[in-house]
């Protein structure tokens, strides 16, 4: 969600512009890289609450920190620093304080772990001198609404207002979730449809692989991936499985159009945001914005909106995977490699796609809405949802293998899907391992998970 606007560029005046710069994404495949990006949970260590963006222990201080000691400069948003750039990978701000790594498009696997181990190392030590720690999870486990401050970016102010008038959850959506994604590439416009479609339909065993989010305020809440659940009553507008990407016609054009009916949020001019929540984005191509009348949309008006949607799979100038709860260190590696495996090699491409080429609308519905409660036991075609993803591993792990990636010790990327094929072979998530400890050693009390499973 997090992200800084893209800047003016050209007035729009046809579609085909639109068109165009989603093109203009297509890369040969000895360019295609891999973008992780992971947020966490940041907490004092001696009461376990959310820091506040002010203060000795706040998340300025933390940004200003990391920036000091390790070499990131600043973003600000009027006298806040927001956000850390270094090199292409950036440090932003989820609304209520979650810490997320954008990371640079690196060429491997190995490369991503060597980005996420050094991050978690920078963060740690940083935390250390502040008294503050990190938590890998889908949502609080402990915190209200009420406990949670809020950070001082205009979008959030905006999208605050604006998320009650659309959904019941999309406050939680904003200030109690952490998320890992990755962001993939394309070659072509048929190349982005078969994976877009490929992703779209596995996205549920995605999310019962990595569901990590079964408490809600200190108690159990009867879901595998809360986080997951709470995208169904966010905003129907930009949420949701998108059925037109499996249709006749799916291309970048038929995306744009998509994208043309999704109410706006904002306008981001001189450093100020315009609040344009629920209008429509074809009005400001016309100079008929009531938000800013007079004004006409440019190509990076364009780009900030395609930032303002979230369904499970999401398209800019890459595709990214968004249907992970965040946890661990290892298995937040194991993202990445699932995706690569089965989207950057053909054979594995073209076996996922005899898996889902047949699903009906009713299948990628039932999965959508029954995963997140029931994760890797959900019904599915006369078996389990657990079955689906062991084939997705193996079809996933032989993509990795063919891609001929070592490290310098000789070995290739299939290393990062171990701990899913544990998840998988066992039949138990991340979850149920919390659940576990929840109603053992720690004897009810949710707290423990801070002093247990930070980072």
């Amino acid at each position: 969600m997090a992200g800084t606007p893209s800047g003016l560029g050209e007035i729009i005046t046809d579609k085909r512009q639109l068109v165009a710069y989603l093109d203009s994404g297509s890369k040969p495949a000895d360019q295609w890289s891999i973008g992780t990006e992971h947020e966490k949970f940041v907490f004092h260590r001696d009461t376990f609450r959310a820091p506040g963006y002010d203060g000795p222990s706040g998340i300025r201080a933390l940004l200003e920190s990391l920036a000091a000691d390790y070499g990131w400069t600043p973003v600000y948003e009027g006298d806040h620093p927001i956000a850390l750039t270094r090199g292409k990978a950036s440090v932003s701000l989820e609304p209520g304080g979650q810490f997320e790594l954008s990371g640079a498009p690196l060429a491997d696997l190995h490369q991503t772990e060597a980005e996420l181990l050094g991050h978690l190392q920078e963060v740690t030590a940083v935390g250390d001198k502040l008294g503050l720690g990190f938590l890998g999870a889908g949502f609080n486990p402990l915190w209200a609404r009420a406990d949670i401050p809020w950070m001082p970016k205009g979008r959030y102010a905006i999208m605050k207002s604006y998320m009650p008038k659309v959904g019941s959850l999309g406050l939680d959506m904003m200030i109690r979730t952490c998320t890992v994604q990755v962001n993939l590439d394309y070659g072509s416009e048929a190349d982005m449809v078969k994976k877009f479609r490929v992703s779209l339909a596995l996205q549920p065993v995605a999310t019962a692989l990595f569901a990590a989010s079964p408490f809600t305020e200190g108690r159990p809440n009867g879901f595998q991936s809360f986080r997951s659940h709470i995208w169904t009553d966010t905003d129907p507008d930009r949420c949701g499985i998108l059925p037109f990407v499996f249709e006749d016609g799916m291309g970048f054009e038929r995306y744009v159009d998509y994208m043309l009916d999704v109410p706006m949020y904002f306008v981001y001019r001189d450093g100020q945001y315009i609040d344009a929540s629920g209008q429509s984005f074809r009005d400001f191509i016309d100079g008929k914005l009531p938000a800013y009348p007079g004004q006409r949309a440019h190509l990076g008006d364009f780009i900030d909106h395609l930032s303002t949607v979230f369904p499970e799979v999401r398209l800019k100038k890459f595709l990214e995977m968004r249907g992970a709860d965040a946890g661990p260190a290892k298995r937040m590696l194991g993202l990445p490699a699932l995706w690569v495996g089965l989207l950057y090699d053909t054979t594995a491409l073209d076996a996922a796609w005899d898996l889902v080429k047949d699903w009906t609308p009713d299948d990628h519905a039932a999965l959508r809405t029954t995963v997140p409660a029931r994760g890797l036991a959900t019904p599915f075609q006369g078996k389990t949802v657990r079955d689906l993803a062991l084939t997705m591993l193996t079809i996933a792990r032989d993509g990795l293998r063919n891609r001929r990636r070592f490290n310098a010790k000789g070995e290739d990327e299939t290393f990062a899907l171990d701990p899913l094929f544990a998840v998988a072979g066992s039949g138990r998530s991340y979850a149920d391992d919390l659940l576990d400890a929840f109603h053992g050693p720690w004897q009810g009390d949710v707290r423990k998970i801070y002093a247990e499973r930070a980072f």
